[in-house]
């Protein structure tokens, strides 16, 4: 499976977002990644419905939205219409996981399930068959910019072959610190989708960027 790229949104220029917008869609990358916090959850606030709506009405790739809020159901169908062309929700806000899931895929969305650094891959052990994604955190969910946390290259390794077991198809998409510097071994470790936030939008050339993380 080739590596593939979503920049992610929160690291862009607001004061900009159809030029950056532009960008990724001129770009070799392969999805929007939109971050939703909710400063209950997590402990930032990000941006709502109407920033996504714009930026789905000029994006021309995929919106990829994880959400790091609590009570994700309440929003499923929103998202979807927004433009969401997947959604991850975390393990640790959805006491009811299989339902939400449930309702990503009614949706017509991709599902997916975001765990936390310190979460270990075996809660995912009766979600796997419902599911097309795993984002897995290598930082502390809430703010962009944090450095890659060095173990996660472990439980890469460990998710990807618990996932190989379960439903081989599903992808790993990694959600932190990732950059030129460390996607090669992101990518050897066993991941398949690279969301790049600072690596991207403060590049010299994010574009460069982007097609150098693609091809590793």
């Amino acid at each position: 499976m080739k590596t593939m790229v979503a920049p992610s949104m929160l690291a862009s220029d607001f004061a900009n977002l159809q030029k950056e917008i532009e960008m990724v869609n001129g770009s070799d990358a392969d999805w929007f990644h939109i971050d939703v916090m909710d400063g209950v959850f997590v402990p930032n606030i990000s941006f709502g419905m109407p920033v996504i709506e714009a930026i789905n009405r000029h994006a021309q790739k995929p919106l990829d939205v994880h959400l790091m809020i609590v009570n994700a159901d309440k929003y499923i169908e929103t998202f979807a219409k927004l433009g969401a062309a997947s959604i991850s929700v975390h393990y640790e806000a959805c006491p009811h996981l299989h339902r939400v899931i449930g309702q990503i895929q009614d949706a017509g969305c991709k599902p997916g399930v975001a765990l936390n650094p310190h979460t270990p891959i075996s809660v995912l052990e009766d979600i796997i068959p419902d599911i097309d994604y795993v984002n897995l955190m290598t930082v502390n969910p809430g703010f962009g910019g944090q450095k890659f946390i060095q173990h996660s290259y472990k439980k890469i390794r460990k998710l990807r072959a618990l996932l190989d077991e379960v439903k081989p198809e599903v992808m790993i998409e990694i959600d932190g610190g990732a950059d030129l510097g460390n996607a090669k071994a992101i990518v050897e470790a066993g991941a398949n989708i690279l969301v790049a936030g600072s690596a991207v939008f403060k590049a010299e050339n994010p574009r460069e960027a982007i097609s150098l993380m693609k091809k590793v």
